[in-house]
């Protein structure tokens, strides 16, 4: 019952942001991939016995490294922008990716905005009971001077997050059959990723180091000016900043 109720909770507060034209986006992290000449599913048209040869395993590469894209994708406007780290997914580069989409895009496309609205899953780097995530968002929040409005999904439907089957599905779709040889690779395969309904996906790369395992206070977690909806809080809240 309470996730049909948060479907709906979150489906209403959506189109209120759309119609008062507020940013709505949706987010979460991509499938990690290992680059190299390696198999990635699916087929592509190529001339007649001139094959791609790949290797026989998918072992990582140390020197090529991987991808890891964090997206961003606006609901309204029909525009993604992926994050492409290059070690782990954490709530410290979730929230990088959030904050390089107001500076790179955000602000362009609605100028100084005062809320913005974020639905995410319940898991990983912006899971719901991430401790370090709230306190990052809050970094954001201050910095931006902009309340920002959390809604997850229920554990287990991640897939019902817009960013999943408008995006993610959509760039996999694109690249099926195409060794992701290296990172240039992998960045114009994301970016000229498109669909009839007139996607457009921007896409850089993220070469900045987030550590695992950042431990968090409980003052730190305090000092978060975070409101609790009266609907289950722990999925919906609201991070407003600081006066200053």
């Amino acid at each position: 019952m309470d996730r049909d109720a948060q479907f709906r909770f979150i489906n209403r507060k959506s189109k209120r942001f759309i119609q008062q034209r507020k940013p709505l986006i949706s987010v979460d992290c991509k499938k990690k991939e290992n680059l190299g000449l390696l198999k990635n599913e699916g087929k592509v048209y190529r001339p007649r016995k001139d094959p791609v040869l790949v290797k026989g395993h998918d072992f990582p590469d140390k020197k090529l490294g991987k991808i890891v894209p964090y997206g961003n994708y606006d609901i309204a406007n029909n525009i993604g922008m992926i994050n492409l780290g290059v070690e782990r997914e954490t709530a410290q580069f979730a929230c990088e990716s959030i904050r390089r989409w107001i500076k790179k895009y955000g602000l362009q496309q609605y100028g100084k905005f005062e809320e913005i609205m974020i639905t995410a899953d319940n898991g990983g780097g912006n899971g719901s009971r991430n401790r370090l995530w709230k306190v990052e968002l809050q970094k954001i929040s201050d910095e931006f001077g902009i309340k920002i409005h959390v809604c997850h999904f229920p554990p287990g439907t991640s897939k019902w997050n817009k960013i999943e089957h408008r995006l993610f599905s959509r760039i996999t779709q694109n690249w099926k059959g195409k060794p992701l040889e290296n990172y240039d690779i992998a960045k114009n395969l994301i970016k000229s990723t498109t669909t009839e309904t007139g996607l457009t996906v921007y896409c850089e790369v993220d070469k900045g180091t987030y550590p695992k395992s950042i431990k968090v206070s409980d003052e730190e977690l305090d000092n978060v000016n975070l409101y609790k909806n009266h609907f289950h809080g722990d999925w919906n809240y609201i991070i407003s900043p600081h006066t200053k």
